[in-house]
């Protein structure tokens, strides 16, 4: 993913007033340029001042998408009860993947309506595609056959239907 500043995150928001968007917290890292952009195939945060939200940048031909969702309380762990996150397909601990909800973009989402995906509790698909972070509770792993890129388009065309979902209203 290619490095986006604050105005670029902020105006690529569909599903929220750009008065919302300008109160939206920033990712940790992007005042510092800690983010590993190089690593990363979207950006995804909870916003610190409001853990209940949470926030995905995508990006797309068009330029990047944004998306204000939110998130579930935080559940115990479970290494009996396993989930699946439906963007990268990654195999989780019950707690490690939560319904994300987003409002839809317009007037739709002003009267209510929202659609929902099972992503990563951490939004962190990414480093788990790549094998840079393990999924808390899970001794085995999950062997597939797909080369990283085809996992990455994979993942980044799931998380294309979802946003392409909300964005139209």
């Amino acid at each position: 993913m290619l490095a986006l500043g604050e105005r670029e995150i902020r105006s690529s928001f569909v599903n929220c007033s750009k008065g919302e968007a300008s109160r939206i917290k920033m990712p940790p890292g992007l005042s510092d340029d800690s983010i590993p952009w190089t690593d990363l195939d979207f950006l995804g945060w909870t916003d610190p001042g409001a853990p209940q939200r949470a926030l995905l940048v995508v990006p797309g031909a068009d330029g990047p998408t944004g998306i204000v969702l939110r998130r579930p309380e935080a559940m115990r762990a479970s290494a009996t009860r396993s989930s699946m996150c439906r963007v990268c397909l990654t195999d989780h601990a019950a707690s490690g993947v939560s319904l994300f909800v987003a409002p839809l973009a317009g007037a739709a989402g002003r009267n209510g309506n929202s659609v929902g995906e099972y992503l990563c509790s951490d939004l962190a698909c990414s480093l788990y595609l790549r094998g840079k972070r393990q999924p808390r509770m899970r001794l085995v792993r999950r062997e597939e056959t797909l080369t990283l890129t085809e996992r990455i388009d994979r993942a980044m065309a799931n998380l294309a239907a979802f946003t392409t979902r909300v964005a139209a209203g």
